[in-house]
């Protein structure tokens, strides 16, 4: 049975009577958690299990934990992490160190029973990119983008956690942070490869998500996430052919309602929404306009839920140390 075309949020530490009705007769594909979702591994443990029952199967619970400022599971329950790109620059083996960092990361995620990860993230660092992204990249050498993010994804699989690659095509170039407008991207065509390649180069990864950026030299109108070429592109030319999920839909970058944003991005050939907020209104106008997967989105839901890979054992301790080693410095700040 189809599941319902939407990735949501909710509002609290549990959910209200009203959010797990509206789950159980929509079905969303899955879930995200954010700060306010937050409070301990017990409570996290029940609100992962609650979302799921809601649902009546194992439905996918995502996060954005990449360390630095972007990370929802925070200390004293969790590690603190250095941002990437400082982490990368500091390591004397970057790879090993960004493997074993995502490693511990899904090993914690994956305990309180979160089992994808809004990471890596494959946009590259240029001269202008906005600051809200710049420390959050890993290099502005894309083949060295592409051998972390391989390591950050190799991580996280090891732990049992699903990576999400984002924001594809990139979202490098961006002068402005999309939370709050839309960025728009001058560069030709033959400037934007250096862009896509980390892409292409983990175009087989199960899961991805869009960038709400416009890339003027393919489609001056509309962003990646509503823009048919550039979903075309994704697929065709980069060669992603995993589930593709929107940027959250509450970012000011897009236009329209909700439900109009929900609309185009489904219309431009994106499979899944994605609804951040909690806010119940909204989610209700989302799903009305989502409805449920198609076949091939379905089919690419199925496929990304079957590559969720059961956590091996890892020797926290050892981990941790070697990790240490690489980077002069503990796992956690």
């Amino acid at each position: 049975m189809a599941q319902g075309a939407c990735i949501f949020g909710c509002e609290g530490l549990s959910l209200s009577a009203d959010e797990l009705a509206f789950y159980r007769d929509f079905d969303p594909f899955g879930f995200i958690l954010f700060a306010r979702n937050i409070d301990t591994p017990d409570q996290v443990r029940a609100l992962t299990a609650q979302l799921r029952e809601a649902v009546g199967r194992e439905a996918q619970v995502l996060v954005d934990q990449e360390g630095g400022r972007v990370q929802r599971l925070r200390a004293p329950e969790w590690r603190e992490w250095v941002p990437p790109l400082d982490e990368v620059a500091r390591a004397s083996d970057p790879q090993r160190a960004m493997f074993l960092r995502y490693a511990l990361i899904g090993a914690e995620l994956r305990s309180v029973g979160i089992d994808a990860n809004c990471a890596p993230m494959l946009d590259v660092a240029e001269a202008e990119t906005h600051p809200f992204l710049l420390n959050r990249c890993y290099s502005d050498d894309p083949v060295a983008v592409a051998k972390v993010g391989r390591a950050v994804a190799d991580g996280l699989l090891t732990a049992g956690v699903l990576p999400v690659i984002k924001h594809i095509p990139g979202h490098g170039r961006g002068q402005v942070d999309s939370h709050k407008g839309l960025p728009r991207v001058g560069a030709d065509r033959a400037a934007l490869e250096r862009d896509f390649a980390p892409f292409r180069a983990l175009h087989d990864l199960q899961m991805g998500m869009s960038a709400h950026v416009v890339y003027e030299a393919i489609d001056a109108e509309a962003p990646a996430t509503t823009s048919p070429v550039m979903v075309s592109l994704i697929r065709e030319e980069i060669g992603f052919g995993g589930l593709l999920m929107t940027d959250d839909l509450s970012m000011q970058a897009l236009s329209g309602t909700v439900a109009e944003r929900a609309t185009a991005s489904l219309a431009a050939g994106i499979d899944v929404i994605l609804h951040c907020n909690g806010d119940l209104d909204e989610m209700r106008a989302v799903a009305e306009a989502s409805g449920a997967m198609g076949a091939t989105a379905q089919a690419r839901a199925d496929a990304a839920i079957a590559a969720r890979p059961a956590p091996t054992q890892i020797d926290i301790s050892a981990l941790e140390a070697e990790f240490s080693g690489l980077t002069r410095g503990p796992t956690h700040v």
